[in-house]
């Protein structure tokens, strides 16, 4: 069975940081690119990362670039999503998806998403 599952969510200050991870199960993980994605209330779901398989070429949003980082540990079937910085603005349930097609994230699109993890930035 296919599973995408968010995790590491929660609640922080503002400038604080937090490590979210994307884990994988039932298909083979290093066959797909990445994507982070989050959705903030009463916003449009914004995609704000992409990892290809290797790890080797990762994009990101402006709205988080200089801030997040994402990597991937394929040995762990698992993407990292670590949030430094953090703004009120970055509240949101963060998603993570797989990218279907082709092993970057070109093309294709996002055929299996998880479940989502909440992330609330108040003080």
């Amino acid at each position: 069975q296919l599973q995408l599952v968010e995790s590491g969510g929660g609640l922080v200050q503002p400038g604080g940081s937090l490590r979210l991870s994307c884990a994988s199960s039932g298909f083979t993980f290093n066959y797909y690119a990445i994507g982070w994605f989050r959705q903030g209330p009463g916003k449009e779901r914004e995609e704000i990362s992409c990892i290809d398989t290797s790890g080797g070429s990762i994009k990101y949003a402006d709205s988080v670039k200089g801030r997040f980082t994402v990597s991937r540990d394929n040995a762990k079937n698992t993407v990292y999503l670590q949030m430094n910085s953090l703004k009120p603005e970055d509240t949101a349930i963060y998603y993570c998806a797989a990218h279907f097609g082709t092993p970057a994230c070109l093309g294709g699109y996002f055929g299996f998403w998880g479940q989502g993890t909440q992330v609330t930035v108040s003080s």
